[in-house]
């Protein structure tokens, strides 16, 4: 009986103890490195999708605002109209100042020219200067160096106060264009801002609309059972590349965008917000139509003249919408002129996005082709990817197109 009893309390030695003991820490720490690597994996991958989510928002951000540059409700300026027989008078001059607040009423050149130029750039040199550029300096707040200043300017889309668009908002600029009978005025629209006082709404903004005749009897444009033109707002966007995201010195890149509006009572270009994090870089490069289908230089001081007058096919001094040569990129040593801007019909995007979080062990040592910019490599611990998109200003090349 004693030996029966001395059997039943056997276990395990400590030598053996020991050994499971061993053997269970080294599956424990299997099983966590094993979790450790899944979740630096996977926080991997997030960066790694943020990058892509980030990269294809901007694009789709700003390829939405870009395709409608240049559109001001279906009036052709000039330069642009192929049934035009006479010399146009409203060619841009001079590349406008795209920051000019709206204090007192903006001259007709100017608008003219902000009318004639759907788009501009600018470039931050590599060393950033103090102010930063020449114009709209009190709205380009700390821009990163080595990329560019991108505006857009175009009539919005929407009629005011129909379906989601806002209605029409006292102080805010509007563009109203003319489409009443044969005899358009000289220019045809109006660009101005609304007034506080209802009783004058007609008398800034005076178009009429297209006259419909009645029993074969088209009523004059003065007609006062004729309608008013609709308003568009004046859209006027600004995108820059800011050095920091939400504090000065967090050192994450992020893409900024100021739009023209009232603020502060006065209309300006309002200031930056933030849209997306982690663009590090921006260049924007414009395609230019020199050429027109016949392959004469563009000249739009000129009459129009056609290679086929009876038929009017092939303009030989007006472009016929597509870009020729090499897109063309607007430095601080060889600004874009006015021909070059005018003549824009197409722009080719190149955004870099990087990380917003370093990546232990990884190093940066890629170099990334922004067109005829190159940057990197960075020799950090950051990823990166580079995104490009060419978008065509569908307003002003569709203009130009002949049969």
């Amino acid at each position: 009986m004693k030996l029966a009893r001395r059997l039943l309390q056997v276990g395990f030695t400590l030598v053996e103890l020991m050994i499971s003991m061993a053997i269970g820490l080294l599956i424990v720490l299997a099983l966590v490195t094993l979790l450790i690597d899944v979740n630096r994996n996977n926080n991997e991958m997030s960066k790694t999708n943020r990058v892509i989510e980030n990269g294809r928002f901007a694009l789709q951000l700003l390829q939405a605002d870009i395709s409608h540059a240049g559109y001001w409700g279906g009036f052709v300026p000039q330069f642009d109209d192929l049934t035009l027989v006479g010399i146009p008078a409203d060619y841009p001059t001079a590349v406008p100042d795209p920051c000019l607040a709206y204090t007192t009423p903006w001259t007709a050149a100017y608008i003219t020219n902000l009318i004639g130029i759907a788009v501009q750039g600018y470039e931050i040199a590599a060393i950033v200067p103090s102010p930063t550029l020449s114009v709209c300096a009190s709205k380009v707040v700390s821009p990163k160096a080595s990329t560019d200043v991108l505006f857009v300017r175009h009539a919005e889309s929407c009629v005011p106060g129909v379906g989601d668009c806002p209605a029409l908002a006292t102080g805010e600029v509007y563009f109203q264009m003319a489409r009443c009978g044969n005899t358009a005025p000289s220019p045809a629209y109006v660009l101005d801002a609304y007034p506080a006082d209802a009783s004058t709404v007609n008398t800034v903004f005076p178009l009429r609309q297209r006259a419909v005749a009645v029993s074969g009897v088209t009523p004059a444009c003065t007609d006062a059972s004729v309608g008013f033109e609709d308003k568009r707002k004046f859209v006027s966007s600004l995108y820059y590349i800011r050095n920091y995201a939400v504090t000065a010195g967090d050192g994450v890149p992020t893409l900024m965008r100021s739009q023209f509006g009232l603020s502060g009572g006065v209309l300006q270009h309002k200031t930056a917000e933030a849209l997306i994090e982690g663009v590090e870089g921006f260049r924007v490069e414009f395609g230019i139509d020199s050429l027109s289908d016949s392959g004469a230089t563009v000249n739009f001081g000129a009459a129009i003249t056609w290679a086929d007058a009876t038929n009017k096919v092939s303009p030989t001094n007006r472009g016929d919408g597509v870009p020729d040569g090499d897109y063309v990129h607007c430095t601080t040593a060889v600004p874009c002129t006015v021909d070059q801007l005018a003549n824009a019909t197409a722009v080719k995007l190149y955004v870099l996005v990087r990380s917003e979080n370093k990546t232990p062990g990884y190093i940066d040592g890629k170099t990334y082709d922004l067109g005829s910019t190159t940057l990197g490599p960075f020799s950090d611990n950051y990823k990166r990817h580079l995104f490009s998109q060419t978008i065509r200003l569908t307003n002003v090349s569709s203009r130009r197109e002949t049969p």
